[in-house]
């Protein structure tokens, strides 16, 4: 999950230094939630394991 926001965040950064703002933001918005998917992911995993 970590390894594909980092794969749109890479995209999103790409696309803005060559002026695709609109693929620029869309893979952003893409990068940010999967990035909190696995920031809860990672929380729920740490907090089984500790129960």
């Amino acid at each position: 999950m970590l390894y594909y926001a980092i794969v749109f965040f890479v995209i999103a950064i790409i696309a803005a230094v060559l002026g695709f703002s609109g693929i620029a933001g869309a893979a952003t918005n893409i990068a940010w939630i999967l990035f909190v998917v696995f920031l809860v992911l990672a929380a729920v995993a740490f907090f089984r394991k500790r129960v």
